[in-house]
């Protein structure tokens, strides 16, 4: 009789645990769909007569997608003075070779081709970073990660905010094109579910604390001030590092409205888990709570499971309808009307099947500290650090969560 009652208590508090869980998604969802619609209601002021000579740093080891056609559009902005340089670990580097196309293309351009082996850190790419900034003519430098597309008005309306002294940094969004239905559930994911929290984030903060390596517009006596690429030589996120250590030091991060492009082709299975674990670990230990705190965001899992748990009850249809049909309005706000994702509006209708894969993704991020980076395995340390780890540890967890997937 007491186990009976027992597990009949204990089923009741797990419905009730999910049926908040559900309220809360739904609150999420809202609040998510308030928030884009804020943050982009209003075109931001664009001063032309604010131009400030500019050095763009661009990290490259290896060849992207579309490699010629990302790093010309840099070379094709609208901006009266501003420098381009790649920076690049190995001589014998493929990237090598369109980058020197490039320079032969835009000969009238000031771009620069670094080779430099040199490294500060285990964080190979903030190394490239060092050796290229060395070179860096202006007090503005701007940061790309290799796989960027721009338009033309890139430069003069991402560094606008920097017309206020204690702006330290401008960042910005991205809308991922891919091919191939692993790559596009991945860049649904990106879209609809990371960049809404941003904006959540964003509405909820006053502004975010941290950045991503889209873009990171920064001037060089901000990154001084934090100590120089130096400070996150050892860090993975060394992108949320160059937001988080400026706000530290008392600068503001601006969220800029410039939606940048990023090309990838179409990846397997095992690339994406890999790539999504190391995100979810980088996220885990760059904001612990905010990570915890993403349980509540899963309304298309917990309202799933809220179905099941009451044997498919009049709650649980009307919680999971509520839940599904709120996640896709939020999909089709933030995805298709706020950063005008042509992904989202073909496949919006793969929402809930990328949120199962996420919640997967998310519970497996608990798990482990090891990654493989470019074909190196590391450890990821409590803070965030990097630490090259001999080749011992076979992953189990990514390829448990293959063969359950």
């Amino acid at each position: 009789m007491f186990i009976s009652t027992f597990f009949t208590n204990l089923h009741l508090i797990i419905i009730d645990l999910l049926l908040i869980l559900c309220i809360s998604s739904i609150w999420f969802y809202c609040y998510a769909i308030y928030a884009a619609i804020t943050f982009f209601a209003d075109p931001r002021p664009i001063d032309l007569e604010f131009h400030p000579p500019v050095s763009i740093l661009k990290p490259i080891c290896g060849l992207d997608s579309d490699a010629y056609e990302n790093l010309a559009s840099f070379c094709q902005q609208d901006y009266p003075e501003y420098q381009i340089i790649f920076a690049v670990r190995s001589s014998k580097d493929p990237c090598i070779e369109v980058v020197e196309k490039v320079i032969a293309n835009f000969s009238d351009l000031d771009i620069l081709l670094i080779v430099s082996d040199r490294v500060i850190g285990t964080n190979l790419k903030v190394s490239n970073l060092a050796n290229a900034v060395a070179k860096a003519k202006y007090e503005i430098l701007v940061l790309a990660d290799s796989d960027i597309r721009v338009g033309t008005d890139y430069l003069q309306r991402v560094i606008q905010p920097l017309q206020d002294e204690s702006v330290g940094v401008v960042t910005c969004m991205y809308r991922t094109l891919t091919q191939g239905w692993i790559s596009t559930l991945e860049a649904i994911s990106i879209t609809t579910e990371f960049h809404a929290g941003v904006l959540v984030s964003h509405i909820q903060e006053n502004g975010i604390k941290y950045a991503f390596g889209c873009t990171i517009a920064i001037p060089k006596k901000v990154l001084e001030a934090i100590g120089g690429f130096e400070a996150i030589a050892d860090y993975l996120a060394d992108d949320f590092q160059l937001g988080y250590l400026p706000v530290q030091a008392g600068y503001k991060v601006v969220l800029s409205d410039y939606i940048v492009e990023h090309l990838h082709k179409g990846s397997t299975l095992i690339d994406v888990i890999k790539r999504q674990i190391r995100w979810a670990l980088c996220k885990r230990v760059s904001r612990p709570w905010g990570y915890l705190g993403l349980i509540f965001t899963y309304g298309v899992v917990t309202s799933l499971l809220l179905l099941i748990a009451t044997d498919g009850s009049m709650l649980g249809w009307l919680a999971l309808c509520i839940c599904w049909v709120t996640r896709l309005v939020m999909a089709w706000v933030v995805g298709t009307i706020s950063l005008k994702d042509p992904i989202v509006k073909k496949f919006v209708w793969l929402v809930p099947g990328c949120d199962l894969l996420s919640f997967a993704i998310w519970c497996f991020g608990f798990i482990g500290n090891t990654i493989e980076w470019r074909g190196q395995k590391m450890k990821l340390t409590k803070d965030g650090k990097l630490q090259v780890q001999e080749d011992k540890s076979d992953q189990l967890s990514i390829k448990v969560l293959t063969k359950t997937l």
